[in-house]
């Protein structure tokens, strides 16, 4: 059984029954039946699917956000903002994918040569829980706009939350087997992955994770892509605006409670205006509300689990232990639930626990360095290269820069974050491959070199 734990009470919550070994071979075998269909419909079939579901997305926002704020915690603002960008998702691919899969045209010495982008089949979505509905149609709108069918393996921990996501595609009425929720334990992924109907896998997770499907779809032959963990720097240099940069910094640390990939995670300062922004980012920090994340006002709502509210404790108390200043929180609260306190260390150096590790909370962490070439070494002193962000007022210097981070994604005097129009992925131990924009939807297909005779002289 999947059984949600609600992480403000701490309670259990409705619990949903684990496929065995038949009922996941037969829904792949459905998933394989509703390809042999759906690759064959026109992007404007396809696109007017996703439309109807982003349409039934935004009619259902209320019910579907409060879902995520029970099972992990998002504050409730936070999840309809979700809902909405899910549905932006599936409308971008629905009116940008012929364009993004045009067929072409490559001189050669044929009468006619191009490249064409076809569907490959049934693809593995493996999930987190930390953005159940952004992620899933991350993941679903370019598949299926690209005319693959899609199995979904969401995270246990928010079950109601992926029997939502199927539902929708039931509710608009989409080919049976289109879109499955595949209710299976970590232990059964390899039996799908495995299966020769099934072509590709997509994952986001941890490293760990990645590592072991990479392992086995390398093994099988089958194409992955991975997102892995980030330790991700923003660089504040000493011509930054430090008000601004101290205030988007703030947000990017503690939006989903500090539970996201790309959130800033190591803000590197320049000495000259390190104390400035300490101070400021100090004043945004205490003047977060931590709370019930279904009442409007909340601004920072629990860890998703107790187990992860344990490993971030540590990872702070062992940061302390080694020398960081603690300015905020730092304590773990009593009372139920799995709340901590937002919490700042300030110099912290390399070494220290908390910016070697990926910290996966409210935790933000800022390490001063004596220029701006001494900032960038430290950015790239991880073994992730998920995102980063430059704050500076000499945007060309800041473009030069970007080519030295080691990162698969670089903000310039703004907030990290992903959007559909644009490709995100990382660099080292966070990951391979792209998601979203035009390179992500053609992740997944057969670019398929066409050439057309006779030879011409």
């Amino acid at each position: 059984m999947f059984v949600a734990t609600n992480p403000t009470t701490g309670e259990a919550m409705e619990g949903f029954p684990a496929m065995d070994a038949a009922q996941i071979d037969s829904a792949i075998e459905l998933s394989q039946q509703a390809f042999k269909q759906w690759r064959t419909t026109s992007f404007d079939e396809r696109a007017d699917l996703l439309n109807q579901v982003a349409d039934l997305m935004a009619s259902d926002e209320e019910r579907l956000a409060r879902l995520m704020t029970v099972e992990m915690g998002k504050p409730i603002k936070e999840a309809r903002g979700e809902v909405q960008k899910a549905a932006w998702c599936a409308r971008h691919y629905a009116e940008h994918a012929a364009d993004y899969l045009a067929p072409q045209t490559l001189q050669s010495d044929a009468s006619h040569s191009y490249v064409q982008h076809l569907p490959l089949g049934p693809l593995l979505g493996i999930l987190p829980w930390n953005a159940p509905f952004w992620l899933a149609f991350r993941f679903g709108a370019p598949a299926l706009m690209a005319g693959n069918t899609c199995l979904m393996k969401h995270d246990s921990h928010v079950p109601a939350c992926a029997e939502a996501i199927a539902e929708l595609f039931e509710k608009v009425g989409a080919p049976r087997g289109l879109f499955q929720n595949m209710r299976v334990h970590n232990d059964q992924v390899a039996r799908i992955i495995e299966h020769p109907a099934v072509q590709a896998v997509s994952l986001t997770g941890s490293s760990f994770a990645g590592s072991q499907v990479a392992s086995l779809a390398a093994k099988h032959i089958k194409p992955a892509v991975l997102e892995l963990g980030g330790s991700d720097p923003s660089l504040v240099l000493a011509d930054a605006d430090v008000d601004k940069a101290a205030e988007v910094l703030a947000l990017s640390r503690i939006i989903n409670a500090g539970q996201s990939c790309i959130a800033a995670k190591r803000l590197i300062v320049e000495a000259p205006v390190y104390d400035r922004f300490v101070d400021k980012l100090t004043e945004h920090l205490a003047a977060l509300k931590m709370g019930d994340p279904a009442e409007e006002t909340t601004q920072v709502g629990p860890i998703a689990r107790d187990d992860l509210r344990q490993g971030l404790h540590r990872q702070v108390t062992e940061t302390i232990r080694q020398g960081a200043r603690c300015l905020l929180g730092g304590e773990m609260p009593s009372g139920p639930g799995f709340f901590y306190p937002v919490t700042l260390l300030a110099d912290v150096t390399p070494g220290m626990q908390a910016s070697c590790e990926e910290t996966f909370g409210p935790i933000a962490v800022v390490m001063k360095a004596d220029s701006a070439e001494q900032a960038l070494a430290m950015a790239n002193d991880t073994e992730y290269g998920l995102a980063a962000s430059i704050w500076t007022a000499d945007t060309a210097k800041a473009e030069a820069m970007s080519r030295e981070i080691e990162a698969g994604q670089v903000s310039i005097n703004g907030i990290v974050k992903t959007d559909p129009r644009l490709p995100s992925g990382g660099i080292k131990r966070s990951g391979y491959g792209r998601e979203l924009g035009p390179h992500g939807i053609r992740e997944f297909v057969n670019v398929q070199q066409v050439w057309v005779g006779p030879v011409q002289s």
